[in-house]
Order: structure tokens, then C-alpha cells, then sequence
């Protein structure tokens, strides 16, 4: 009697761990946060400024994502930063966009660049970042037009991320070449989507670059859409055909049912079709499984335009972007993980029956107060 009420007490812990998975959720959000007035410019007057740069903060708090990855985190840093400094780590702020500080030739403005890329990291405590790079575009376009975008050095950041759980992904945060409304409505895009596209070639090479058995999730400000931008082309085909990763977008996979949409050679945006709730958006979150290693799967996406606002207007110009994301184990696990003769762990079949050697079910391994959960399917 003892031994059947211990194997159905294994049963029904074992199946309520393979019905809740590690899972962990990350957020993409440009901060907005450009000085509102530089000298006698109206540089960005609609931004969130100081205050607003603070609700930003208390919002972050409150939504409390395991990671988050934000942009144009310029003028304001300080007054979102203090707000999380209790519940995350978080990188190295690279600085305003000011003439205080800053040694400017106004008889040469045409030459000058602000060594600051507005990128931010944040991840909760518990998670650890063991490597961080950060790297410039070597494609960009527009200085005192086409939103600006050689006024700063914009690029990506690549984090090296170890979950509170012990899974090891990668992390990229980034901002791409903006092009401004009225030049994209009116077809007047063409070297902004130019810089995009090598903007895109260069991330791909980097990633395929350094790809091994950790997932990587790219999220950031991508300022592009699949109908104007060839990011599936650049980015998304050129990677599954390596035959060493696939791509996922989490968009597309959640929210337009797996199909990406279709380029459009001479697009023009139909103000009325961009900005519709949980439609497509310029911030994005896309992960690379890679073929031989551990697997991550959205299952939630949320344009969180409800909670994003104050005093019946969004915070800043872009709407935050969460996903949750599954950790997923493969076959592959199996051998990876037996070849490992440091692991103690414990393996659970697909019926949650506790098995001697390794097969696909559960994998658990308890390291102290945590326990690595894996999935194998």
C-alpha cells in the first residue's frame, strides 16, 4: 500500500512539473528619451521627459519581466534607473545627448557623432550576465534628416545570460536605422531601408558568427516591417538554411498564425494599417534555436498598449512588447546531458515513471535551493 501511494504521489508531481515548464518572459521598450529641447531646437517636445521617464520606471517595477531590453535610454537614465535598482542588475549606461559634457566643433556640425547608443539591459536579480559586447553599425543613414540617426552610435549590445534556473541563453539589444513617417508614407525611404538591410546582414553574420548550443533571442527598436523591410531575405532565410539554427518571431508565430508577410517592393504605409492592436510592430522579439541544443518556444505575445498609459496617452511613442517564452529540451539533450558524467540528476519518462538510464520525459537536476528542469520531447 505504502509503495502505490508513493508511486501515484511520483506521478502526480512529476506530471504537474511536465505541465508547468520553466518559463521566463522578456520585454522590449524604447524609452523615448531624447531631451525634449536642445539649445534652441525642439529636439523631441512630445517625449515622456523627466516625469514621464519616471512612470516609465514604476511601470517597469510593476510588470516586473525577468528581462528587459529598452532603447533610447539618453537624457533620463537616472530617473527610470533608481526606480529598478532593487530588483534588477543592469548594464553600463553610455551616456547623453547634450551640449553640457560633451566637446563640440559647431563650426562643423556636420562632423559630429554622440558616442552613445541608448541601449539598456536590465534582468532580475538572480539572473547573471557573465559577457557583454557592444558593437556599432557599420551602416546607418541621416543626419540632420531621416530621423536623425547618425546624431548618435547606434548598434547592438550582445549579452551572455544564465538564468535563475541554470539555462543559458543569449541575448541581443538593439536599435536600428528610423526613417520618419512622412518619408515613408510618401515612398521617400530608400537609403533608411538601405541601412536597415546591412544593419540586418551584419547581425545575421554576427550571430551565425558566434552561434553554438544557447538559444538567442533578438529584440530591440528593429524599426522595420516584413511588408517594406527584406528581413526574412537578409535574416530569417539565410539562417534557417545553415542548417545550424531556426528562426522564430515570435509576432509572427503567435499573432499572424506562422506566415510572415509578404515584401513589398515600392510599399507605402497606410497610416490606418500600422498601430492596430497586437498587429505588427517596429519592436520585435525573434529567437535562433539552434539544431543542437536547448530549445525555446513563445507562447505568449502582448503589445501592452492598456498598461502603457497615462492620463489617456501612451508613456512614449512605442508601446512596450513582452513575450513568454518555454524552455524546450531535444533530443539532443539526451546524449549532451549523459555524456556529462558531473550531472546527478534524475530521469523520468514519458509517463513519470522513474528511469534508470537516459529517454525522453523529464530530466531533473537539483543544485541546491534550484532545481534545472528539461523537458525532452
Amino acid at each position: 500500500m505504502r509503495k502505490t501511494l508513493l508511486l501515484l504521489l511520483l506521478l502526480v508531481t512529476t506530471g504537474a512539473a511536465a505541465q508547468n515548464p520553466e518559463t521566463f518572459t522578456v520585454a522590449t521598450l524604447n524609452v523615448d528619451g531624447l531631451p525634449q529641447k536642445l539649445l534652441v531646437i525642439n529636439l523631441n517636445p512630445d517625449g515622456p521627459g523627466s516625469a514621464g521617464s519616471a512612470r516609465i520606471g514604476k511601470y517597469l517595477v510593476k510588470k516586473g519581466y525577468d528581462l528587459v531590453m529598452m532603447q533610447e535610454d539618453f537624457n533620463y537614465n537616472e530617473e527610470m534607473s533608481v526606480l529598478l535598482e532593487d530588483d534588477y542588475q543592469m548594464d553600463e549606461w553610455s551616456g547623453n545627448v547634450d551640449v553640457a559634457g560633451h566637446n563640440i566643433d559647431f563650426l562643423h556640425l556636420q562632423n559630429h557623432r554622440f558616442e552613445c547608443d541608448g541601449l539598456m539591459g536590465a534582468w532580475k536579480n538572480g539572473i547573471t550576465v557573465t559577457a557583454k559586447e557592444r558593437v556599432a553599425w557599420t551602416d546607418f543613414f541621416g543626419k540632420f534628416s531621416h530621423a536623425l540617426d547618425e546624431m548618435v552610435t547606434k548598434g547592438f549590445r550582445r549579452y551572455e545570460v544564465t538564468l535563475a534556473s541554470g539555462t543559458q541563453i543569449v541575448v541581443y539589444n538593439m536599435h536600428m536605422d528610423a526613417e520618419m513617417d512622412r518619408d515613408a508614407i510618401i515612398g521617400n525611404a530608400l537609403k533608411d531601408r538601405q541601412a536597415r538591410e546591412g544593419e540586418w546582414k551584419q547581425l545575421r553574420d554576427d550571430i551565425l558568427a558566434k552561434l553554438d548550443n544557447r538559444p538567442v533571442i533578438v529584440m530591440g527598436d528593429l524599426n522595420s516591417y516584413y511588408f517594406r523591410d527584406r528581413m526574412k531575405e537578409l535574416f530569417v532565410d539565410p539562417i534557417n538554411e545553415s542548417g545550424r539554427a531556426t528562426v522564430v518571431d515570435s509576432w509572427v508565430e503567435l499573432e499572424n498564425k506562422g506566415e510572415y508577410p509578404e515584401y513589398q517592393e515600392d510599399c507605402r504605409i497606410p497610416e490606418a494599417e500600422v498601430g492596430a492592436a497586437n498587429s505588427e510592430a517596429l519592436d520585435k522579439i525573434i529567437c535562433i534555436n539552434p539544431v543542437e541544443g536547448t530549445q525555446l518556444r513563445p507562447i505568449t505575445y502582448n503589445q501592452d498598449r492598456d498598461g502603457y498609459m497615462h492620463d489617456g496617452k501612451a508613456m512614449g511613442d512605442h508601446y512596450p512588447v513582452a513575450v513568454t517564452f518555454e524552455v524546450m529540451g531535444t533530443a539532443d539533450n539526451i546524449d549532451e546531458i549523459a555524456k556529462n558524467k558531473s550531472q546527478t540528476g534524475e530521469w523520468y519518462d514519458l509517463q513519470g515513471r522513474r528511469v534508470d538510464k537516459p529517454a525522453k520525459g523529464i530530466y531533473l537536476d537539483r543544485n541546491g535551493n534550484n532545481t534545472k528542469k528539461i523537458i525532452i520531447k
